[in-house]
């Protein structure tokens, strides 16, 4: 019946227009007046619900958002972006359907500096879409790979995404950062290979061959750029500093980068930059602190405990369950929006993760990973309605578009369910 009433009232908010974090809001309400009216575990307290939406929003971890928000604000402003895709125009642009290898390799690029799925595609979008329309490729096919490779930015570290899974799981940000390396890069490939097949089969023209003083010049201008990456990784291998600290460290080296040394960036843009990232940090803000009051009803109703029995037959099973609960996520993927699915799942997930002695490191990667695959898909896909809206076409020619790579990350994601080690391994090498 708890289960009953909570998701009844959270979809009912939905239902309604309420605004997720509301809704969530809502929920929370409605699920302690019920506790209180059947059993003495808790009884409404609106002190209670400020407090505990006041504690959601209270964390050290999440100050690396809002700096990150700001990193990619300063990256796209600065000039870093524009040169990271002349860098990969530089060496895979003259292949056959090279713009398309030139988004593939610029989303790992960027996907390593913002972390933001919707910033990184509007970013390549705004810059390829007009010269792949240009260059005769078919627009609904490149606006998809460009939202497919947008998608990976969740996934490689700088992750706001798995920032906030970490903080609702309570799960090392560092080794989820870490952990993410690889199953990115697998996500860059496996869309390239579907791009491959795809403009083999279309025919996508060919562009000519740069020359070799050219290629290293724009290799040159691209050096800082690639260097925030390894700095940040490194940094936390090493242990220089935390994923907060390496937020801040991104925004000044980018701050840096783009006012003194690219000077693209300009004082008088300054203000309507950070009052960007602002209002993105307050969005993604709220919603945590929204969610963190329901996860506290969660826990208090003993939710999942419930849901902990319900899959007890697969406990025994960790390959089976991981099955389960990734075709579910997928489900309710094509429904939600990435950090809602996220805050209100993660508390009712991580527990059977747990006691089926799944390492929630692992679970949280493929966890991000399938959240972030939902934003590509309809009708509420973010990434696939800012890839509509930047290139102007409908939703049903950008889905088309986008399906080969939305199965090719599926691929991925199903291989490493049936093959953790692929995440695990990586991680214990990076952990030395």
């Amino acid at each position: 019946m708890t289960i009953a009433v909570f998701v009844l009232s959270l979809l009912g908010g939905m239902a309604i227009g309420m605004p997720i974090a509301y809704a969530l809001l809502l929920c929370g309400v409605v699920l302690m007046t019920f506790l209180g009216a059947t059993s003495n575990v808790v009884s409404f307290d609106s002190q209670i619900l400020a407090q505990r939406f006041v504690d959601g929003a209270d964390s050290f971890a999440l100050l690396a958002v809002p700096f990150f928000v700001l990193a990619g604000e300063f990256m796209n402003a600065g000039g870093l972006s524009r040169r990271i895709i002349n860098l990969a125009m530089a060496w895979v642009g003259h292949f056959r359907g090279g713009l398309g290898y030139v988004a593939v390799m610029a989303a790992i690029i960027m996907a390593s500096l913002s972390g933001s799925a919707v910033a990184d595609t509007a970013a390549l979008a705004t810059l390829l879409i007009p010269m792949m329309r240009n260059a005769g490729y078919n627009v609904g096919r490149s606006a998809g790979l460009i939202a497919a490779g947008g998608i990976i930015a969740p996934i490689i570290p700088p992750s706001i995404g798995l920032i906030v899974f970490g903080v609702a799981g309570n799960v090392s940000i560092t080794k989820l950062f870490l952990a993410g390396i690889v199953p990115g890069i697998l996500m860059g490939v496996a869309i390239a290979i579907a791009w491959w097949l795809v403009s083999k089969r279309e025919n996508v023209p060919m562009q000519p061959p740069m020359p070799m003083a050219e290629r290293l010049r724009y290799t040159g201008e691209g050096l800082l750029a690639l260097a925030l990456p390894v700095i940040i990784i490194g940094g936390m291998k090493m242990g220089v500093f935390t994923p907060t600290e390496a937020a801040v460290v991104a925004a000044v080296f980018s701050f840096v980068v783009g006012m003194f040394v690219y000077r693209e960036l300009k004082w008088n843009k300054l203000y309507g930059l950070i009052l960007s990232a602002g209002k993105t940090t307050a969005v993604v803000m709220f919603l945590v602190a929204a969610a963190m009051v329901s996860a506290w009803l969660i826990t208090v109703a003993n939710i999942p405990s419930q849901v902990v029995d319900l899959l007890e037959p697969l406990l025994d099973s960790p390959t089976l369950l991981m099955l389960v609960m990734m075709v579910v996520i997928v489900i309710v993927g094509t429904a939600l929006d990435f950090t809602p699915t996220v805050l209100i799942l993660t508390p009712v997930l991580m527990p059977v993760v747990l006691k089926a002695g799944i390492d929630p490191v692992y679970f949280g990667v493929l966890f991000i990973m399938n959240n972030a695959i939902g934003l590509i898909t309809p009708p509420v896909g973010n990434v696939l309605n800012v890839i509509c809206g930047v290139a102007k076409i409908g939703l049903d020619q950008a889905f088309k578009g986008v399906l080969p790579f939305l199965i090719a990350h599926l691929v991925v994601l199903f291989a490493l369910v049936l093959f953790p080690e692929i995440v695990t391994v990586p991680l214990q090498w990076w952990m030395r």
